[in-house]
């Protein structure tokens, strides 16, 4: 491990100093410079180490795939949380080209792509070959679905010259047999490491959000694509090594133990080796909770209101958290207490009770410390708070999105009952009441249950064609939001092309 966090660290300098100092050239991406060692598991572990910095946490591609949606929000508390605007602009989709978090995640990203790419110049194995392609399909994936163009290099390429760059219909066809490429390469196991199932889950989605990338503003359905994702659901449901689990010990510490769902996940070493997972909890509990918090971000009371109170993802006491605390998971609305059942308070002394009510600029100073309800989407790892290393791994892919996407492709292929009885399965096992029948805004509201908080809001919501619509704090917007903008200081890369209304 102390290799793979040296090597890691190696490629992140490598990847700052192309974005400052070779902007003008390198159009802020790593190519095949700087690591230049034939050590293929090293650079395999640096690729699977730069996974860390724009997907685990709420900084990254976090935040631009929940606080656009209706499950998220910063709101400014005061002189808290302004950020110039920034985390405003985010959800009343009012971003431009020079905002500093779109700019960061595009290169971040990027950076994932080309590292993995790097690994490939060495000559490594098939085994170890797939997974780096994997690894750059996955977040080529993620460019893909943000920003509807996506740069590449081959390995080996001369970085003097500007990154050419696939747009959409080229992209997605790339992905597709990019994928079924390398699914007979890549290893069975374990799930924190690019596998067989990983590559058929993200080939589902690629099918699935084919209509959406190719038109935003109004997604269609093939036939074809829809079949394919459920033979590919069935692939997976056949080969029996998944099973439904309690719904917070697949985000628990050890929940590598814990849960037989996840597919695909980021191996952390609580108090040795991890990511940012600890920033799932951090920014929204309150200063005076255990562990203090930074009484940020909060999640709106009609995405709340969707779920029912017998529902076991709505939350409560979870052991090793609640009984240590008072912490409770899920979704925090109400007076908070401690381990004892003593009552919070905030830093005047009122009651630390959260509301649902929660405006995109507080000012009320006896509101804005409890305004919105939080969410303890990841259960506390006490054991390593300490070092701010979490154990819980980080969730990519879980088999309840598998059985969500094929009943999706069998309501979008005209076989609504078929789908029914899949969602059916799952609302049961999380203590929902069955749906009568299925339809694609309760299918929506149903992921919106399942995966809040698991940066796939977004998507959900542009496939469904429910993003430009209002919803609390934010109006009716322009079509030109269904797609981030090309960063500004990207556009040297004659290769891009702006994206329209930008």
């Amino acid at each position: 491990m102390k290799n793979k966090s040296i090597i890691a660290l190696t490629v992140l300098a490598i990847s700052l100093s192309a974005c400052t100092k070779l902007d003008e050239n390198l159009n802020g991406q790593l190519g095949n410079s700087g690591i230049n060692s034939d050590n293929v598991p090293a650079l395999l572990n640096a690729s699977y180490s730069a996974m860390r910095n724009p997907y685990q946490g709420t900084y990254g591609w976090w935040a631009l795939q929940e606080f656009p949606t209706d499950e998220a929000i910063a709101p400014t508390r005061g002189g808290d949380w302004d950020d110039n605007g920034a985390w405003r602009a985010l959800h009343l989709h009012r971003w431009a080209a020079d905002h500093p978090r779109i700019s960061t995640v595009f290169r971040d990203l990027n950076s994932v792509s080309y590292v993995a790419t790097n690994v490939l110049k060495f000559n490594p194995t098939a085994n170890q070959g797939a997974q780096a392609r994997f690894l750059r399909a996955f977040a080529q994936f993620s460019i893909l679905d943000g920003w509807g163009q996506v740069p590449y290099r081959e390995p080996g390429e001369d970085v003097s010259l500007p990154s050419k760059v696939r747009k959409a219909a080229e992209q997605v066809d790339y992905l597709i047999a990019e994928l079924t490429a390398i699914i007979p390469d890549l290893p069975d196991g374990p799930i924190y490491n690019a596998n067989k199932d990983a590559a058929k889950v993200l080939l589902m989605k690629c099918y699935l959000n084919k209509g959406a990338f190719l038109n935003r503003n109004s997604p269609t359905f093939d036939n074809g694509d829809m079949v394919k994702v459920i033979s590919l659901a069935d692939e997976i449901i056949a080969g029996g090594k998944y099973a439904l689990s309690k719904y917070y010990d697949n985000f628990a510490p050890k929940n590598d133990a814990l849960s037989k769902e996840n597919i695909f996940t980021a191996q952390n070493l609580g108090g040795v080796d991890a990511g940012g997972v600890r920033n799932m909890w951090i920014p929204g509990l309150h200063y005076n909770q255990n562990p203090k918090g930074n009484n940020g971000f909060a999640t709106l009371s009609d995405f709340y209101d969707k779920f029912e109170a017998k529902d076991s993802r709505i939350g409560g006491d979870y052991p090793g958290v609640t009984n240590v605390t008072g912490l409770k998971v899920g979704f925090l609305i109400g007076q908070q207490f401690n381990q004892n059942g003593v009552a919070l308070k905030d830093r005047k002394g009122n009651n630390l009770s959260f509301t649902r009510e929660v405006s995109i600029i507080e000012r009320d100073q006896n509101h804005l410390e409890v305004a919105g309800i939080r969410v303890v989407k990841y259960p506390v790892d006490y054991a390593n708070e300490s070092t701010g290393l979490a154990e819980n791994d980080w969730v990519y892919f879980r088999y309840s999105d598998v059985l969500l996407m094929k009943a999706e492709a069998l309501l979008r292929t005209q076989q609504a009952g078929a789908g029914l009885a899949l969602v059916n399965t799952l609302r049961t096992y999380r203590g929902a009441t069955p749906f009568a029948t299925l339809t694609l805004d309760n299918l929506l509201d149903e992921r919106g249950r399942e995966f809040y908080w698991e940066s796939v809001r977004r998507q959900d919501l542009i496939r469904f064609g429910k993003y430009l619509t209002p919803w609390q704090e934010k109006p009716a917007d322009d079509p030109k939001y269904l797609v981030f903008p090309i960063p500004d200081n990207q556009l040297s890369n004659p290769n891009f092309t702006q994206n329209p209304g930008y």
